[in-house]
């Protein structure tokens, strides 16, 4: 292999597939490996032109005559809560989370079992053992955190650390932002919308970063799975022309943002 294959990327498609979010269409994805000293300058490069990373892999969709999946990232700074965010960050008060180095544990893996059986037995992750999730969380030649959510004990305010572990977010550290790579939750616990509290919870850790965006990856219109990421505003949406700002209002404008 020579010195210039190992430093330029090498982009594969792959054959056409049924969609898992809108239903009788079939999707195709370009892919590339995320591997060597280089992995977090092209994860950065190929985020912000709207790619996402599973394990050393970073793949965006290239579906004929289609473009519903489209890449969108939260402006953390001018994020303002809505009534009902509000009432889900008081729902999860007795909940802290710690962030911890990527590693894989028996009790992570608990919760994420938990999770597909109950709410993806037929989707792709469902036959995951202990050691794809392994993989899944270790395989990354990135900058990746894991922030545990866990319930206050009574001795969380010394400690810092909570008890009983309900939920978990994969994230990657870009220059520029937290990208939410995966998340899952106890579903016992599915009445504290764990899912918006996780993306709230990371909005404000970006906040605090200095870090100004929260990437949640494709908001697709008209899908139950994805359709939520659209409520999170102001955002900035990939569009051919660059990333376009919807407002608080939902507007969208048209001048790309930097």
């Amino acid at each position: 292999m020579t010195q210039h294959s190992r430093d330029t990327p090498q982009f594969y498609l792959t054959a056409p597939s049924p969609c898992p979010y809108l239903p009788g269409r079939h999707e195709r994805k370009v892919f590339t490996h995320l591997v060597g000293d280089k992995a977090g300058d092209l994860n950065d490069l190929l985020t912000h032109g709207g790619f996402r990373r599973s394990q050393s892999i970073a793949y965006r969709p290239a579906c004929d005559q289609c473009r519903a999946c489209v890449s969108v990232r939260v402006i953390a700074n001018e994020f303002r809560p809505s009534r009902n965010f509000k009432k889900v960050l008081a729902r999860n008060a007795d909940i802290v989370g710690e962030q911890r180095s990527a590693v894989p544990t028996s009790e992570q893996y608990s919760v994420f079992r938990a999770y597909l059986d109950k709410r993806h037995r037929h989707g792709g992750m469902a036959d995951m053992t202990v050691l794809d999730y392994a993989m899944m969380v270790e395989d990354s030649h990135v900058e990746t955190r894991i922030i545990e959510y866990r319930k206050r004990g009574v001795d969380t305010g010394i400690t810092g650390r909570g008890e009983e572990l309900i939920a978990v977010a994969l994230t990657d550290v870009l220059s520029d932002g937290l990208s939410m790579v995966y998340s899952f939750f106890e579903p016992s616990q599915q009445s504290r919308s764990l899912g918006t509290f996780m993306i709230l919870d990371h909005i404000s850790r970006a906040r605090r970063l200095g870090l100004p965006y929260v990437y949640l990856g494709y908001w697709i219109e008209g899908s139950k799975k994805m359709d939520y990421k659209g409520r999170f505003l102001p955002q900035q949406r990939l569009a051919p022309s660059g990333w376009l700002r919807v407002d608080a209002s939902g507007e969208m404008l048209a001048e790309p943002q930097d």
